[in-house]
C-alpha cells in the first residue's frame, strides 16, 4: 500500500478553542486516496497464536499497515508482549507452573515467562512459540509495517509508560519507526495515556473505550490524544460524529468480516483493526477475499437462544451453507471463535447444493442438517462474536462476525 500523511485532531481542536497547542505528534502514515489504515490485531491473531512472533510475521506480511501489540512488564521489569491479565488462556502454564494458572501474568519473572509455550493452545503447528520481548518486534517486521503499541493493564505494570517512551526515544530500531511515522501508542486507561502524552508528546496517541462517550469526555481526550478507538459493534453515526467534532481520528476494533469493515467505513472510520488483516486487505483492494473457498460459507451464528445456551437440540449454534452447485464433504472442517474456542465437525457430513448444516456446541441427536459437539460449556459470546472457518486441510475459507 502507498501512504499519505493524516492530519491529527488535537492541534485542530486547540486552534479552534483558542488553547495553547501541545507539542505536535509525528504524523501517522495512512493509505492514500482516503483508504483506511489497516492494523493486524495482536499481529494476525486469527491465523496464528496472538502476540507471538509468528503472528507478527504473518501480520507484517498480510498487507496491513501496522501490527498491534500489547505490552506489559514482568515482575523484574522486562517489557514483554501479552494480552491477558493471566497466562491461563494462551499458554501451557498449568503444566509448567500448576499452581499459578490464574496468577497475574506480571507476577512472573522474565525467565519464568520464557518457560511457557504460547503457541500450542492455537495449534500444534505453533508449538514452542515464546512470549516475545518488546524489543523483538522491530526485527520481525517486513516492508513498511508499523506498530500500534497498546499499553496493557498499566496499573499492573508500574512505570511501563516510561519504559515505552524511553525505547521509542533511545532504541535505534524503535526510534527509526517512530521518526518514520510508523508508531502509535494506545490504551484504555486515560490516566496512563495522559502520563505517556507528557513523556512523549511527539508520539501519536489513541484513547480506547468500549463505546463512544459524551462530547465533554471526548473533548478531554482531545487535550492529550490524537485519535479515539472503540468497538465497531458499539459505534453509530451519532457517535462517529461526536468523535469527529472533537477533532479526533476514529478507529474501531476488532473487525473480522468484510460486512463489518464496510459498515465501519460508511461511518467514516479511518483505522480498522482486525484478526484477519490479509483478508481485509484483499477486500479493500477489490480482490477475492478467500481464494480457497469452495462454496461453503458461514451463513449465520445464533449466539443467544431463548433459555439455556446449551439446551439439548436447540441451543447456540453456527449455520454453514453450501452456495456451490456440487456436494461438498465438510467432515473435519473447523470453526474457531475470537477466544479460540474450537468447533470441529465430525465425519460423514456432506452438504448438497443449497443445503445448510447447523453446528451446535451443546448436546443433541446428529442428523444430516445438524451436528452436535455435546459440550458442557457455552462457546459463542452472546453480545457478539467473530468466527473463522477452516477446511479439513487447514485452509481459511470464510469469516463471519455478528
Amino acid at each position: 500500500m502507498k501512504f499519505r500523511t493524516a492530519a491529527l485532531g488535537t492541534l485542530t481542536v486547540c486552534l479552534f478553542a483558542g488553547l495553547s497547542a501541545p507539542a505536535v505528534a509525528a504524523p501517522v502514515a495512512s493509505t492514500e486516496n482516503d483508504a483506511p489504515i489497516l492494523i493486524g490485531h495482536r499481529g494476525a491473531g486469527g491465523i496464528a497464536p496472538e502476540n507471538t512472533l509468528a503472528a507478527f510475521k504473518a501480520g507484517s506480511q498480510s498487507g496491513a499497515d501496522f501490527v498491534e501489540i500489547d505490552v506489559q512488564l514482568s515482575s523484574d521489569g522486562v517489557p514483554f508482549i501479552f494480552h491477558d491479565d493471566t497466562p491461563a488462556r494462551t499458554t501451557n502454564v498449568e503444566e509448567v507452573f500448576p499452581e499459578r494458572a490464574n496468577a497475574p501474568i506480571t507476577s512472573f519473572s522474565w525467565n519464568e515467562l520464557q518457560q511457557l509455550d504460547a503457541g500450542s493452545y492455537f495449534s500444534s503447528n505453533f508449538a514452542g512459540q515464546k512470549i516475545p520481548h518488546f524489543d523483538d518486534i522491530p526485527e520481525v517486521l517486513t516492508g513498511n509495517t508499523g506498530v500500534f503499541i497498546e499499553i496493557k493493564s498499566p496499573a499492573q505494570s508500574p512505570g511501563v509508560e516510561q519504559v515505552v517512551a524511553d525505547a521509542l526515544a533511545n532504541d535505534p530500531q524503535w526510534k527509526s519507526l517512530k521518526d518514520a511515522g510508523k508508531i502509535e501508542v494506545l490504551g484504555f486507561d486515560a490516566a496512563s495515556n495522559k502520563k505517556f502524552a507528557a513523556l512523549a508528546p511527539e508520539v501519536p496517541l489513541q484513547q480506547l473505550t468500549g463505546s463512544v462517550p459524551s462530547a465533554a469526555v471526548l473533548a478531554d481526550y482531545a487535550s492529550y490524544a490524537d485519535s479515539f478507538g472503540t468497538s465497531y459493534r458499539n459505534l453509530d453515526a451519532a457517535g462517529a460524529d461526536r468523535v469527529k467534532e472533537a477533532g479526533l481520528g476514529l478507529g474501531v476494533y476488532t473487525v473480522n468480516s468484510t460486512k463489518a469493515a464496510d459498515a465501519a467505513l460508511d461511518l467514516g472510520v479511518e483505522r480498522l483493526t482486525g484478526d484477519f488483516p490479509q483478508q481485509l486487505d484483499r477486500h479493500l483492494d477489490g480482490q477475492k477475499v478467500f481464494p480457497s473457498n469452495n462454496g461453503v460459507v458461514i451463513a449465520d451464528s445464533v449466539n443467544d437462544v431463548s433459555g439455556n445456551d446449551l439446551q439439548p437440540e436447540t441451543g447456540e449454534h453456527v449455520v454453514l451453507a453450501n452456495t456451490s452447485n456440487r456436494t461438498i464433504d465438510v467432515s473435519g472442517y473447523v470453526l474457531r471463535d475470537a477466544a479460540n474456542n474450537i468447533m470441529r465437525i465430525g465425519q460423514g457430513f456432506k452438504l448438497t447444493p443449497g443445503a445448510e448444516l447447523r453446528v451446535y456446541s451443546g448436546p443433541g441427536t446428529n442428523r444430516a442438517e445438524a451436528f452436535y459437539l455435546g459440550g458442557s460449556t457455552a462457546v459463542l459470546n452472546n453480545s457478539g462474536d467473530s468466527l473463522g472457518l477452516w477446511d479439513a486441510k487447514g485452509k481459511l475459507t470464510d469469516t463471519f462476525a455478528n
